[in-house]
């Protein structure tokens, strides 16, 4: 098994953009699952979603939650809150950059880390250059 990751953003396509470009660096070895937007398809955060995501990205190594804004943040909670009343699995809200983050997660649960090795990675994520001096 390998540690899955559930991408919540308060948009639909900048969280499948996401699970795209950090699903090619897992090379299908990791659940990665997207839950951006609203049921209605504006921007938001639905509880519903994370808590679907949540379901799908399950595994007995645990999940990481990787999100875009910080009132993503509550939104969240509320779902592992729901999620564990169902699931004994850990999950964890990682405070790592959203599309860095994601990436090194990856490949991270990829290689077969544990979850607090996934997420300690993915949050080391802000110090990777954006330029070459």
């Amino acid at each position: 098994m390998a540690v899955g990751i559930v991408i919540v953003s308060h948009s639909a396509r900048l969280a499948e953009g996401v699970v795209e470009l950090a699903g090619q660096m897992a090379q299908g070895k990791v659940a990665i699952v997207a839950a951006g937007g609203m049921p209605d398809g504006s921007l938001g955060t639905s509880v519903d979603r994370v808590v679907a995501a949540l379901r799908e990205a399950d595994s007995p190594d645990g999940v990481v939650i990787l999100l875009d804004l910080g009132s993503a943040v509550m939104t969240a909670e509320m779902a592992v809150e729901m999620f564990a009343a169902e699931s004994s699995h850990r999950v964890v809200i990682s405070s790592a950059p959203l599309v860095e983050g994601a990436v090194i997660a990856a490949v991270e649960s990829a290689t077969g880390s544990s979850l607090d090795e996934v997420n300690t990675a993915a949050e080391s994520a802000h110090l990777l250059p954006k330029h070459s001096d």
